[in-house]
């Protein structure tokens, strides 16, 4: 059964995004622009309902809400080719059709005036679907409308259906050229607040290292929105594809960030894609190989975060995790060897308290869409040196606070009201402890990161991946690996991984309130197994096992490892 996902269109730029990528999965699928299954497309083996859903006409439909506080966007598309596609029922656009302003705090406080209207359309969606996995939203973090009507939806949804998984796309701007937002260090950082705190995973997509990417790679003089949008459809299509063409793992979105997430606040990933080309490029063919992916998938001018690319600091930060999605004409026996070839030449430099190897999820290219190269492949990945991309935001923001520049923008909303600016301080000490969260992850030491302050501020409440301490995220990690190599996992799973929990539970004196140790066992177990199962016959057990609680322990007494 398809665990079905909803995507949230919000913005200009979440609009946009989100158009170019429903248009390359109707390619992918062999859908027509007005929803129908074209004549050509028999082959079947996909799994469309993921993201689309059947009217009694038969045409698919994209489980979408299109959302935004001005018209001219959303216009375009109800206007365009793809006119047809969607449910217009499901496009929500601001009755004074003024927009937020580029204004954070304005986006927010009307995303809580029109709640009730935007909440009635994701409901009436989640009512259709069979068994709804998540939601996927698509924003910009610096505008008014995406960042902060964002932001508000992001809580919302936490809220409301909190056993239920949250992904951002989430664009963040060019930090090289001058803005026309002249707030955009605010909005950006009480976005991120947000982020951190009711998301469960954040793939950051950033305009600076996108547009680098299509004027050193594409050869694109003056890239425009379009070609970089294109870019981030390409990105958000393919971290999809083992969701929408399953194999024995990664075939749904607890899966996926299972393996890439192993402690919760450090649930932000960067990508890396390649080949690359444009369609005055098509004609330009080189020779792709399992090897040759995934090796120029680890190259800095790859990686579509522009922090990544400080060469200095980029040597010092570390790997978290990776995964590879490998889409082609692939035996398995290449992707062993080509991984053979990284290790022994250290090409990746992994965190020293997890493990220390790059997963690979091979999918089925489509059958409908012609590409010039055998092989591609998107990285989803882990690494430390975004931090220096959140250090970026936090210095704009602090320039502008320092000089208390155009905070009357937002004083005039009920949330800054009376110069009542600790939403803006909180935001800022959220993000400065991610900020050492990950530093402290390139220390070997990093189990024992937080222990000493029991008031660090990322220890409380959060989204449904939850608040795990350091020390059982390493836990976790260390039963994964013990199971690397096993076949039999039903025996494994009841025979020989409870037993070693809880030897290991005892061992290292972990002090669990007696309700909370089944309900643990039970989330290792299945986590584990979602992790390697074959069937994914197991994946539906998370939701209906293990209550929201499971997943938000904000505090363990623990001893010291040493």
């Amino acid at each position: 059964m398809p665990r079905e996902i909803i995507t949230l269109q919000v913005g200009q730029c979440g609009n946009q995004i989100g158009m170019e990528f429903w248009k390359q999965l109707c390619l992918e699928h062999g859908i027509s622009k007005d929803g129908i299954l074209e004549d050509f497309a028999t082959q079947g083996g996909d799994r469309k309902d993921v993201f689309f859903y059947q009217a009694d006409d038969q045409h698919y439909i994209p489980r979408a809400l299109l959302i935004d506080l001005e018209p001219r966007v959303i216009n375009g598309i109800q206007n365009g080719e793809y006119r047809n596609l969607y449910n217009h029922e499901n496009i929500f656009l601001s009755d004074h059709g003024g927009g937020a302003g580029n204004n954070w705090a304005s986006g927010y406080h009307q995303g809580k005036g029109v709640e009730e209207d935007i909440m009635d359309m994701i409901d009436r969606e989640a009512d259709g679907s069979d068994s709804l996995e998540g939601f996927v939203l698509c924003h910009s973090i610096a505008g008014g409308t995406g960042s902060g009507m964002g932001s508000y939806l992001l809580e919302t949804l936490n809220d409301r259906y909190s056993k239920k998984l949250v992904q951002t796309y989430s664009v963040f701007p060019n930090q090289t050229e001058a803005s026309d937002v002249v707030v955009q260090p605010y909005n950006s950082l009480l976005t991120l607040k947000r982020l951190t705190l009711n998301a469960d995973c954040v793939v950051v997509l950033d305009n600076t290292a996108l547009n680098r990417i299509a004027v050193e790679r594409l050869h694109l003089s003056n890239p425009t929105f379009s070609q970089t949008n294109s870019l981030v459809s390409t990105v958000m299509s393919a971290s999809t594809t083992t969701l929408r063409y399953p194999g024995y793992m990664n075939n749904d979105l607890v899966g996926l960030l299972a393996s890439l997430i192993p402690t919760p606040r450090c649930h932000f990933l960067m990508t890396g894609y390649t080949p690359l080309t444009v369609e005055r490029q098509a004609n330009v063919i080189r020779k792709t190989t399992v090897l040759d992916v995934m090796r120029r998938l680890l190259q800095t001018k790859n990686i579509m975060v522009s922090s990544y690319a400080r060469t200095k600091e980029a040597s010092q930060a570390k790997y978290i995790s990776i995964l590879n999605i490998i889409q082609g004409e692939v035996d398995p026996t290449q992707v062993h060897e080509s991984l053979q070839r990284i290790r022994e030449r250290k090409l990746v430099n992994f965190i020293e308290w997890g493990p220390a190897s790059i997963q690979v999820a091979l999918s089925r290219k489509s059958p409908y869409v012609q590409t010039a190269h055998r092989v591609s492949g998107l990285m989803l990945a882990s690494h430390t040196s975004i931090r220096h991309l959140f250090s970026k935001c936090l210095s704009q923001y602090e320039k502008l606070r320092k000089k208390q520049a155009f905070l009357d923008n937002y004083r005039k909303f009920p949330m800054f009201a009376d110069n009542d600016l600790s939403e803006l301080d909180e935001s800022r000490d959220i993000i400065e402890s991610l900020v050492d969260e990950y530093k402290a992850c390139e220390s070997p030491d990093y189990i024992k990161w937080g222990m000493e302050d029991p008031n660090n501020i990322l220890t409380g409440e959060g989204n449904a991946m939850g608040t795990v301490d350091p020390k059982l995220a390493v836990l976790w990690l260390l039963l994964q690996l013990c199971l690397e190599e096993s076949v039999n996992w039903d025996m494994y799973v009841y025979i020989w991984v409870f037993p070693a929990l809880l030897n290991m539970l005892e061992i290292y004196e972990f002090h669990l309130n007696d309700e909370m140790k089944l309900p643990m066992c039970q989330l290792w177990l299945i986590s584990l197994y979602v992790t390697k199962s074959q069937t994914g016959s197991v994946l539906s057990l998370i939701g209906f096992l293990l209550p929201k609680t499971c997943f938000r322990v904000s505090h363990w007494e623990c001893h010291d490892l040493g």
